[in-house]
């Protein structure tokens, strides 16, 4: 086929048809993303439903957007909600952590226990405080 023949409409045709097949696998991976989210549902279900969704596409797919796709929403709001949490824990530690007053305690801690010299102690502290 010369390149000549094809023309926009067929250009626009199949600017189209790429569009829905890629909106389709968006929907298919979204799918199986909350089947393996979903920790109520047993394995075996799970690989039904996938089964189904890769030899019986379409169908499947509607079936599984009518039944459980309220929950869909659930679940991916729990999950947004736990790696939240997870961000805020991990923030909060490396925020206690890197505290001058956290730095100070520890290392007074230190010279305490006789690990740190006078010298040590007074020059490393100065490093944390700027004086």
């Amino acid at each position: 086929m010369p390149l000549a023949s094809y023309g926009l409409g067929e250009a626009l045709v199949t600017t189209l048809a790429i569009f829905f097949l890629v909106l389709w696998f968006w929907i298919l991976i979204t799918i199986i993303s909350d089947l393996f989210r979903d920790h109520e549902m047993s394995g075996a279900v799970k690989a039904l439903w996938v089964f189904a969704l890769i030899f019986l596409t379409p169908l499947a797919a509607f079936v599984y957007l009518i039944f459980r796709g309220s929950g869909m929403r659930e679940r991916a709001i729990k999950q947004q909600q736990e790696m939240q949490g997870q961000m805020n824990d991990y923030i909060r530690e490396q925020a206690a952590a890197a505290s001058p007053a956290t730095e100070l305690e520890r290392l007074s801690g230190l010279h305490d226990k006789g690990k740190l010299t006078d010298a040590e102690y007074d020059k490393l502290k100065g490093q944390i405080t700027g004086v």
